[in-house]
C-alpha cells in the first residue's frame, strides 16, 4: 500500500504558504507507519515545535492501472474518505530552505489520519463540501470545485510515473486555514452532504 499526498491543490492555501498557484501538482508520499486509524488519538513528536493540521479528502484506489486515460479515472475509486496531514511545520521550513526533501516533516510516525470511508456513490464528488472543526470552531473549510486539480486529473497525473494498486490512499490536498495544534485539542472532520453534516473523525491531541 502506498500512500501518496498531494500538495498545494487549493489556490488560496497556496497563496497562503506563498507557494505559487499556477505550478503543477507537488506530490510527497507517507509510508504505512504514517496511518492513525479509529479515532485513536495523536501524540505530538518531541522533535517538533509547531505542528500543524491539514485537512483533506481522500480517495482509496480499487484497481491497478497504469497510464490511466481521463475516461476511465473515476472508475479507479469506489471509497471517498476524509482525514488529517499532519506536518511538523517548524522542519518543514528548515527543509524548504535547504533545499532538502520533506519526509521528516510530513512522513513521520502517525502523521496521517484516517477517517471513515464512504461509498463515492452517495456523494456527489464534483460538488463536495468538507470541514475541520478545532475545539468546536470551524477553522478548515474546502469544496472540490475549489480543487486545482480535481480527483480525476490526480489520478492521472500520478498514473504517470507510479503504477497505482488496489488499496492505495491518496490524500487530495488542503484548503486555506492550517494551523498548529497543541495537546489537549479536540480534532473533528465533517463531509457536509445534503444539508446533513456527517462526522468522519473525532480524536484528542496529546
Amino acid at each position: 500500500m502506498k500512500i501518496f499526498c498531494i500538495g498545494k491543490n487549493y489556490a488560496a492555501h497556496v497563496i497562503e504558504m506563498g507557494g505559487d498557484p499556477n505550478a503543477k501538482p507537488v506530490v510527497f508520499m507517507k509510508p504505512a507507519t504514517a496511518l492513525l486509524l479509529e479515532n485513536k488519538p495523536f501524540y505530538i513528536p518531541d522533535f517538533s515545535e509547531e505542528v500543524h493540521y491539514e485537512v483533506e479528502l481522500l480517495i482509496k484506489i480499487c484497481k491497478n492501472g497504469k497510464h490511466v486515460q481521463p475516461a476511465y479515472a473515476h472508475t479507479y475509486y469506489e471509497k471517498i474518505g476524509l482525514g488529517v496531514d499532519f506536518t511538523a511545520r517548524d522542519l518543514q521550513a528548515k527543509c524548504k530552505a535547504n533545499g532538502h526533501p520533506w519526509e521528516v516533516a510530513k512522513a513521520f510516525d502517525q502523521s496521517a489520519v484516517i477517517g471513515k470511508w464512504m461509498d463515492k456513490s452517495a456523494v456527489n464528488v464534483e460538488d463536495l463540501s468538507f470541514s475541520l472543526q478545532k475545539n468546536g470552531e470551524e477553522v478548515q473549510r474546502g469544496h472540490t470545485s475549489h480543487m486545482m486539480f480535481n480527483i480525476d486529473q490526480i489520478i492521472c497525473y500520478l498514473s504517470q510515473y507510479f503504477t497505482l494498486q488496489t488499496g492505495d490512499l491518496i490524500f487530495t490536498g488542503t484548503p486555506e486555514g492550517v494551523g498548529p495544534v497543541k495537546a489537549g485539542d479536540q480534532l473533528q472532520g465533517f463531509m457536509h452532504i445534503g444539508g446533513k453534516d456527517e462526522l468522519c473523525f473525532d480524536f484528542q491531541v496529546r
